[in-house]
């Protein structure tokens, strides 16, 4: 039988490391100049991406930009351009016109490919934690992109939890305000579903 006062010890010892760990991560993490009183919104006319354009802090957040719109990132001061989408997406020349890698790499800017999407590119959090290097690595704006902003703001909302200790729901509010959507569930049963998780 444990005694009462070892039980509180290691709890002790428990609370300490796991607080000590986050300040740690804290430290690490990238300033992105995110205001948490206000949420993204689109920055207006933008031709050449797929929706709209959504600015966050320092990030941009998007759907697939033409070689015009990547000209503009580069004059809005992006110096890294971060794609989601798939190879067999980027490949596809009757939807993206042009090698988007080295285009990116001709303007000066850096590309970082974290393909999301599939059985062959899943949803993980080693690709948040290469989202993570990245924004640390570059602490200018940065442009973070897929087809329509939709797996961006996911990564976006993932990145904000797990790395800039964002509360969920504020952290889902900020990906709604993009391009999140509700589970057509939800809408078709006409009453909000609820997100459950364990550790």
């Amino acid at each position: 039988m444990k005694s009462p006062r070892l039980e509180t010890l290691v709890a002790a010892i428990l609370i300490v490391t796991s607080v000590s760990v986050c300040f740690s991560q804290q430290s690490e993490t990238a300033d992105l100049g995110v205001d948490q009183n206000s949420l993204p919104a689109p920055i207006g006319d933008f031709e050449g991406v797929r929706g709209e354009v959504f600015k966050d802090g320092r990030l941009f957040i998007a759907g697939q930009p033409d070689e015009d719109a990547l000209r503009r990132f580069r004059e809005l001061g992006v110096t890294v351009v971060v794609n989601l989408r798939t190879p067999a997406e980027m490949e596809n020349r009757e939807r993206v016109p042009f090698d988007e890698a080295a285009f990116v790499r001709e303007q000066g800017m850096e590309y970082v490919h974290i393909p999301l999407g599939g059985d062959e590119h899943p949803y993980t959090p080693e690709a948040v934690a290469t989202f993570a290097e990245t924004l640390e690595k570059h602490g200018g704006p940065v442009l973070l992109h897929c087809t329509v902003a939709w797996r961006a703001s996911y990564l976006w909302a993932a990145y904000l939890i797990l790395y800039q200790d964002f509360d969920f729901a504020a952290a889902l509010d900020r990906g709604e305000a993009i391009a999140i959507s509700p589970p057509p569930l939800q809408g078709l049963l006409g009453w909000p579903l609820t997100l459950v998780f364990e550790d």
